[in-house]
């Protein structure tokens, strides 16, 4: 931009003055993510002008007017058939920082037609050049001579008009001259490899031309999805085909995306392999064939993460970079809609196709689970066929209710792991409720097989369905037990005696996450009482469950411990037992319990040793 001579008098307006250089050095830093975003911008405006032009004759053939880029080492020039620009235009367009053609009414009458909204891409050429070279002719005033627009990067500029002859059809020419420093992204492969990589799906014919070497297409195929096929196998394969070589792997399946409201079309890939949870895929999203972004996230909702597309829309509206969507109503409407085809996808597939569900499923699990939580179509259609770790094994919900009428789910997985081979002997059916979704699902079974019931495990049930001792063996191991519950008294645990399966595990300890919370919490209360957290904690109390330690009367080891008559040696046993019953549980132990273990080891070695002299 030009800066005044004199300053304004005092009190009157003055315009903003813009630092072209820090300018682009903004853009280059904080809003592209690349300088090879200059040729996107060139497309980009070239396929404006072609939009224009077609507006202007719209009896003109198709591909009668196209792009054609050129690249030789020292220059890199973007010409096109557009509408072209007057001397009147390009002062008020490319002289202009934030101004675009495209909002001019006598450009365009519906800017949903056009790829670019900002007015600010002809800046991005200065990331790699000094200076850019205009050339142009107008279409619509054919009498209008030629007209010629040099910016630099110190933010002056040159025009002037030359002889219609100097360019005889209408349209415009690019050209710069790549900085010394820029040969990473002007070099002729490069701007070619560009081109193809933005341009691949534009609807106007482009080509590239190496120097004086022939001219190759950049885009001579269509979208896959507008391309027609004689079968609906042959279109298959050709559309899972092209995922294939975008994404690079070959998808279990792929889904045709057709959303008329807004224009849009494409492909999902499903991913043949798990990903893990919450890791959303990067999605390829072009707006009127032009690439907008590789990892556009926004596209799908997050339990999406089992697919990636290719799309090209008319109506979604690009960011201020031009590299992301813009978080709008319509971008909401669309995420929406495409939630849609996948979710049809799966009920499709579970009805038609159960070999495919099935490889689907075994992959994909998780995803489905999170939208079976809350979608009720998904899990009537769905949950009985998902897989879950239970007594049984991993095994799915319907295979495990053909076995269980009552299932019973854990509230965490440490407390499965507790109970797992004990339930399992004694015919009882648990499903792990402590991974993600799985406790919500495993509770509205029902909804599907009304003749299950579903309940929470809790000590009380997997105690009551272990068998008690005889009356005599219980009395013979009062004392024993007595002493045991007053040792373990620290970590409100209470003893039993049971026989259960299997014999080699002489004991089983019955706790969860929650109750071990509420103790704490009544333990803190205590510790604070009348103070100002003592009455908080106090309110917040609870009466918790007490652990339970089970001792096996079938298990050698509790049958010997439970004749221990000596007080010393029957603290230090129930001690072992309880550290290796809570060892036995895998949860994380407490300091307390470490410490336990520990000690009770020591003295036992001791009590070996004194035995032994």
């Amino acid at each position: 931009m030009t800066l005044p001579d004199t300053p304004p008098p005092p009190g009157a307006d003055r315009t903003f003055q813009v630092d072209l250089r820090g300018l682009v050095d903004l853009l280059s830093h904080h809003l592209y993510s690349s300088p090879r975003v200059y040729l996107r911008e060139l497309l980009q405006n070239a396929v404006d002008a072609l939009t224009a032009r077609h507006t202007l004759e719209p009896t003109a053939p198709a591909g009668a007017f196209g792009i054609r880029l050129t690249a030789d080492g020292t220059a890199v020039r973007v010409e096109d058939d557009g509408v072209g620009l007057t001397e009147d235009d390009v002062h008020t367009f490319l002289a202009t920082i934030g101004r675009s053609s495209k909002r001019a009414d006598r450009i365009a009458e519906q800017r949903a037609d056009y790829i670019g909204q900002f007015g600010i891409g002809l800046l991005s050429c200065f990331l790699v050049a000094d200076e850019i070279h205009v050339l142009s002719r107008s279409a619509r005033t054919p009498d209008a001579p030629a007209v010629e627009w040099r910016g630099r990067g110190d933010g002056s500029y040159t025009v002037r008009a030359l002889p219609a002859a100097t360019r005889p059809r209408p349209g415009t020419t690019v050209t710069l001259t790549p900085r010394a420093d820029a040969g990473e992204w002007t070099r002729p492969a490069q701007v070619h490899a560009l081109a193809r990589h933005f341009g691949a799906l534009l609807r106007h014919p482009v080509t590239f031309v190496d120097g004086g070497g022939p001219a190759v297409a950049v885009n001579p195929e269509p979208a896959p999805w507008v391309t027609p096929h004689p079968t609906p196998g042959a279109r298959s394969r050709a559309l899972a085909a092209y995922g294939e070589q975008v994404f690079g792997f070959k998808p279990l399946d792929t889904i045709e995306l057709d959303l008329p409201a807004v224009g849009l079309k494409g492909i999902a890939c499903v991913l043949p392999e798990p990903v893990p949870a919450g890791r959303r895929s990067g999605h390829r999203v072009h707006v009127k064939g032009m690439l907008l972004s590789e990892h556009a996230e926004e596209i799908l909702p997050e339990w999406a993460f089992f697919v990636r597309c290719v799309i090209d829309a008319e109506s979604l509206r690009p960011t201020a970079s031009r590299e992301s969507l813009y978080e709008d109503d319509t971008l909401a409407a669309v995420r929406d809609a495409l939630a849609g085809c996948l979710r049809d996808w799966i009920s499709r597939t579970a009805a038609s196709d159960p070999e495919l569900l099935g490889r689907f499923l075994q992959a994909h699990h998780l995803a489905v689970k999170s939208l079976a939580v809350h979608d009720d179509e998904i899990l009537r259609m769905l949950l009985p066929w998902l897989p879950f770790e239970t007594t049984d094994g991993h095994t799915t919900l319907d295979e495990f209710a053909r076995a269980h009428r009552t299932v019973l789910v854990t509230t965490g997985v440490e407390e499965f792991r507790q109970v797992a081979a004990i339930a399992s002997a004694a015919g009882l059916g648990v499903v792990n409720g402590g991974y993600t979704y799985d406790r919500q699902l495993v509770h509205r079974l029902p909804e599907i097989r009304p003749e299950i019931s579903v309940a929470d495990l809790d000590p009380a049930t997997l105690t009551a369905h272990l068998d008690p001792v005889d009356r005599d063996t219980e009395l013979a191991a009062a004392a024993y037990l007595a002493q045991a519950r007053d040792t373990l008294a620290v970590f409100d645990c209470d003893v039993t005696l049971r026989t259960f399966q299997p014999a080699s595990a002489p004991a089983l300890l019955l706790d969860n996450r929650e109750a071990r919370h509420e103790r704490t919490r009544s333990q803190l209360a205590r510790e604070q009482q009348g103070g100002l957290w003592g009455d908080i904690l106090g309110a917040l109390r609870h009466e918790a469950p007490r652990a339970q330690l089970i001792l096996n009367q079938l298990n050698p080891l509790v049958r010997a411990a439970v004749a221990i008559d000596t007080p010393e040696l029957a603290r230090t046993s129930a001690e072992a037992l309880y550290g290796q019953a809570a060892m036995l549980s895998r949860r994380p132990l407490r300091p307390a319990e470490s410490s336990l273990i520990n000690r009770s080891f020591l003295d036992l070695l001791a009590h070996a040793l004194r035995k032994d002299g």
